[in-house]
């Protein structure tokens, strides 16, 4: 029997006593962290998975578009947005399937593909896609709902876009003051990095409303 003297006995009792009161909780806390452990390399294993199996559908959507197979198109597109929604692969296809619909002529197929993009996809994927629509609604005249997507706050680098085309809207609406406000805003926000061109034709628009009653 091995043999323990007096201190090492007491650390003995005490670490039994201490393992009776907490030993259930360490060892939950333990499984737990190797759960999260198995967990988390489960979870970067699927999304490389998704990722894979996303691209390859991204590559067969470029391949309907480079042989003019509409109906290919529609059916990649819409498996990015249905089973891989989350990936920029989803956003990207929407908006080159958008840009195929519009040469089409499918304006209805086009806008719901740029609609899914701006309100599902991220970033730059987002503004570009919610600019590319009001544009559109813009061409249609539907002004109110081109302002809905207008109004929503944007990334500062769209920010001069945005209010260019709100002030097209306004403008269009006969509310000169409004438009005025969105022209020079525009105009505020590009600052000296805005091309000279563009700017030029924001000045244009803003002098064609005339002076501030």
């Amino acid at each position: 029997m091995a043999h323990y003297d007096l201190e090492e006995q007491e650390q003995i009792d005490t670490l039994k006593t201490w393992w009776k009161m907490y030993g259930n909780l360490v060892t939950s806390l333990l499984t737990a962290a190797a759960l999260a452990v198995l967990g988390w390399q489960a979870w970067q294993w699927y999304q490389n998975k998704q990722a894979g199996q996303a691209a390859g559908v991204f590559a067969a959507l470029e391949q309907a578009v480079a042989a003019g197979d509409a109906q290919r198109i529609k059916a990649s597109a819409g498996e990015l947005t249905e089973n891989f929604g989350r990936s920029t692969y989803a956003s990207l296809g929407a908006l080159l399937a958008a840009r195929h619909s519009f040469d089409q002529g499918d304006l209805k197929t086009a806008k719901a593909q740029l609609a899914w993009v701006a309100d599902n996809g991220k970033d730059e994927l987002r503004e570009l896609a919610r600019l590319r629509l009001s544009e559109v609604l813009i061409d249609e005249e539907a002004y109110d709902e081109a302002l809905q997507r207008l109004n929503a706050k944007a990334q500062p680098e769209f920010s001069a876009r945005t209010l260019e085309l709100k002030g097209d809207v306004l403008s269009a609406q006969g509310k000169k003051t409004e438009a005025r406000t969105a022209y020079q805003g525009a105009l505020d926000a590009g600052g000296k990095k805005m091309e000279a061109v563009v700017r030029e034709l924001l000045q244009q628009k803003l002098d064609a409303l005339g002076e501030a009653a």
